[in-house]
């Protein structure tokens, strides 16, 4: 693997879609940047209601994998993603930042998320609404 562009933070998905399927960067590369990235700059801009750093990186290496063994599934497979806290996680808090659901944690994933899982992106976490 190529040393990571230090503006990869900055790349559309479509580049990183690129990158990733060409195999110039790895899932779990972008992942662990991206994190770094949300650590530093989250204090300041509290745009995260639940960071899931954990299964992020679990995903990331999974993505990676299936990609390394021809099982690469399409334009997203890899790439970071964070859902707005409306949308339904399974076992993730979702809280639609509010504090009345402040320990709501779904036993389903909606549509949406089911299927951009299924598509391979990784979960960085839940963003304020």
């Amino acid at each position: 693997m190529k040393t990571i562009n230090p503006q990869l933070s900055f790349s559309t998905i479509h580049e990183l879609g690129d990158q990733i399927r060409t195999r110039e960067v790895s899932p779990v590369e972008i992942t662990e940047q991206l994190l770094q990235r949300i650590e530093q700059l989250n204090p300041q801009l509290n745009a995260f209601v639940t960071l899931t750093a954990e299964l992020a990186m679990d995903e990331a290496r999974q993505a990676e994998n299936e990609i390394m063994n021809g099982g690469y599934k399409g334009p997203l497979h890899g790439i970071p993603i964070v859902h707005k806290d409306l949308y339904y996680t399974k076992d993730i808090r979702t809280t639609a930042s509010s504090k009345i659901l402040r320990d709501f944690v779904p036993d389903y994933d909606a549509t949406t998320v089911a299927k951009l899982h299924e598509a391979g992106t990784i979960l960085l976490g839940k963003v304020q609404t």
